[in-house]
C-alpha cells in the first residue's frame, strides 16, 4: 500500500494519504484547507484517483479540505454519523468498512474528544489514524464540543490499546516533531492515559489541563460543519413555522425528543436507518415509516410538500443529511431528531 504523512506547519496537523498500489484508488485523512493544492499536485503526480476524503472529527483548530477536494475531484467526503453534521457524502459508523482497491480502512469510534470522533485502522492491522483521540503520549482535550473524558478513557482503552501492540499509530497533530508511536509505547508511556492510569485519575488529569481555545475555533467549526465550505445561513421561512423547529450551527432544522414524542399523532416519523437497526437494541418509535437513506425519498415523493416529516436515525447525522435533502426537493416541514434514538431512549416520552 502506498502511503504519505504530510504536515501543515501552521496548525500542526497531519495528512495522510493512503492508496492501493495496483488499482490507484487512495483516501486522503484529515486534509487542511490551506495545503489543498499541495494535496491535489500530489495525488496528481502519483497518477491516483481520491476515492475517499475522511475526517476524523469536526476540526476545532483547523478548516477541513474535504468539501473542496468532493468538488475538485469527486472524492466522497466521509464523517461519523454522531458527528450530527449533514454536509458529508457518507455517515460511517462502529465496524463499517471503507475499501479503496484491494485494501481498506475498518471504521472503529472513539468519542471523547468530541462525539462523533472515529479512529481508522488498515484491515491487516498494522497502521490506525488517531485523529485527536489519542497523541504521541497525550490526547484530545475533553473540556468543549461536548466532550467527555470518560469517554475518552474508555474509548482509547477498548478501541486503540486492544490493537496489536506492534500497530502503528497515527495522531491527528504532534507539537515536538514526532511521526508516529505503537500501541505498546503509548500503553506503557503515554503520561495522561498509559502505565496503568486508572479512569479516576484519567478524569482527573483532564479536568485540570486549563488549555486555552484553540486559535482558529471561531472560524474552523462553523466551517467544518459545512466540509470546509462557506457557512450558508437559512432563510427564515415556512420551516420553522410548523413547529418548534432550531436551525442548528451546521444548518440542521432539529426538534427534540421530548416535542415528538408529544406529538406523534399530528406528524410523520421517518426513520433513516437500515432495517435491521429497528430491530436493535434502541428499537425504534412505535408507528415509524423505515426509509432508509440511501433510498429516500422512496415513498414520500408523492406526498405533499408541507407534510410535516421527522427524521429520525440512532445519533442525528443520517437524519441530519436526510433532513437537507427533503428540504432540498421542497419539503417545508421537515426537521431531524436532536440526538436521535440514542435521545429518545433517555427522554421521559421513551
Amino acid at each position: 500500500m502506498l502511503f504519505r504523512q504530510l504536515f501543515d506547519p501552521e496548525t500542526s496537523t497531519y495528512t495522510y494519504l493512503l492508496a492501493d498500489e495496483a488499482t490507484r484508488e487512495a483516501v486522503l485523512i484529515d486534509p487542511v484547507i490551506e495545503q489543498v493544492e499541495r494535496d491535489v499536485a500530489l495525488i496528481s503526480d502519483l497518477g491516483l484517483t481520491l476515492t475517499y476524503v475522511l475526517d476524523t472529527h469536526v476540526h476545532a483548530d483547523h478548516v477541513t479540505a474535504s468539501g473542496t477536494l468532493r468538488e475538485r475531484l469527486g472524492a466522497r467526503t466521509v464523517l461519523s454519523e454522531r458527528a450530527g453534521v449533514g454536509c458529508a457524502d457518507q455517515l460511517v459508523k462502529q465496524g463499517d468498512v471503507l475499501r479503496f482497491g484491494s485494501t481498506g480502512l475498518e471504521v472503529r469510534e472513539t468519542p471523547g474528544h468530541t462525539p462523533g470522533c472515529l479512529t481508522f485502522v488498515t484491515l491487516d492491522r498494522a497502521m490506525a489514524f488517531t485523529g485527536d483521540a489519542l497523541l504521541i503520549r497525550g490526547c484530545g482535550r475533553t473540556d468543549f464540543q461536548q466532550g467527555s473524558a470518560t469517554a475518552l478513557y474508555h474509548s482509547i482503552h477498548d478501541q486503540v490499546f486492544s490493537l496489536p501492540a506492534t500497530t502503528l499509530l497515527y495522531p491527528g497533530h504532534d507539537y515536538r516533531g514526532r511521526t508516529v508511536t505503537t500501541v505498546d509505547e503509548e500503553r506503557r508511556l503515554n503520561p495522561r492515559i498509559g502505565a496503568g492510569r486508572t479512569e479516576a485519575e484519567f478524569v482527573a488529569i483532564m479536568d485540570n489541563l486549563h488549555l486555552a481555545a484553540p486559535k482558529q475555533i471561531d472560524r474552523a467549526v462553523p466551517k467544518n460543519q459545512h466540509c470546509g465550505l462557506e457557512v450558508v445561513t437559512p432563510p427564515p421561512g415556512p420551516a420553522t413555522g410548523w413547529a418548534p423547529v432550531e436551525i442548528s450551527a451546521a444548518g440542521i432544522p432539529e426538534l427534540s425528543p421530548a416535542w415528538v414524542g408529544a406529538n406523534l399523532s399530528n406528524i410523520t416519523v421517518v426513520d433513516v436507518r437500515e432495517p435491521d437497526e429497528l430491530r436493535g437494541e434502541l428499537g425504534a418509535i412505535d408507528g415509524v415509516a423505515s426509509i432508509p437513506l440511501g433510498q429516500l425519498p422512496g415513498p414520500l415523493a408523492t406526498m405533499p410538500r408541507d407534510r410535516p416529516l421527522v427524521l429520525v436515525c440512532r445519533s442525528g447525522g443520517r437524519s441530519a443529511k436526510a433532513a437537507l435533502q427533503l428540504s432540498a426537493l421542497g419539503f417545508t416541514h421537515v426537521a431531524s431528531m436532536r440526538g436521535g434514538m440514542t435521545a429518545w431512549r433517555s427522554s421521559p416520552t421513551a
